[in-house]
């Protein structure tokens, strides 16, 4: 398939998945919007479930960019986690309807997709969670405070966060710089909280 095309389909499903949910979205409505036949469509995809996971994996991709992009030379864990946040927000910038698309994914609750979608989410967040932590030095921290306490902690912090800020836009396309500035007022919080005197 040729990749302009291909981008059509795409672009077409996530906008109708986004709008409709996966049980009510209309592939009549996708050709539409992507200027191609049915048949064409269901020559790419033996049905509306196969074109839902392929869609999830191209998201699943796009968040991978994330990751590639992190320095591990920064070892701090308060730096790691804005570096991680400002390469989110940069990638949500470029790809918003991706990002509406997986923002969908949390309100969908049709039985057939549903139990894999839970699976998936979860070991996104697992997979995710796990490599914002790689090679991080936790001497900063004080002596009272295990790391392992500390991850939980940051954890929980950072999925309210987002689920809060999730929770608040109607568009990964209205997201911008004032989100990043005040999860900077919760970090310098948390540092305060969780480092050893003089230790930044």
């Amino acid at each position: 398939m040729k990749l302009e095309k291909q981008e059509r389909i795409i672009n077409a499903a996530m906008k109708e998945f986004v709008k409709s949910g996966y049980e009510k979205a209309s592939t009549n409505e996708m050709v539409k919007d992507a200027q191609i036949s049915k048949g064409s469509l269901f020559n790419y995809f033996s049905n509306k479930k196969d074109l839902y996971f392929f869609l999830i994996q191209n998201a699943v991709n796009i968040i991978e960019q994330i990751y590639v992009e992190i320095d591990m030379n920064e070892r701090d864990i308060f730096e790691r986690i804005s570096q991680v946040g400002f390469i989110k927000l940069n990638i949500q910038k470029k790809y918003p309807l991706v990002f509406d698309f997986l923002k969908s994914l949390l309100e969908e609750d049709a039985p057939d997709v549903k139990s894999d979608i839970n699976q998936l989410l979860a070991n996104i967040q697992k997979d995710g969670m796990k490599r914002i932590y790689e090679n991080i030095d936790w001497s900063k921290l004080r002596e009272d405070i295990e790391p392992q306490k500390a991850m939980n902690i940051l954890n929980w912090t950072m999925t309210g966060f987002a689920e809060l800020q999730i929770a608040k836009i109607k568009s990964f396309e209205d997201i911008g710089i004032e989100l990043f500035n005040e999860w900077d007022s919760y970090k310098e919080i948390l540092k305060r909280c969780f480092y050893k005197n003089g230790e930044e």
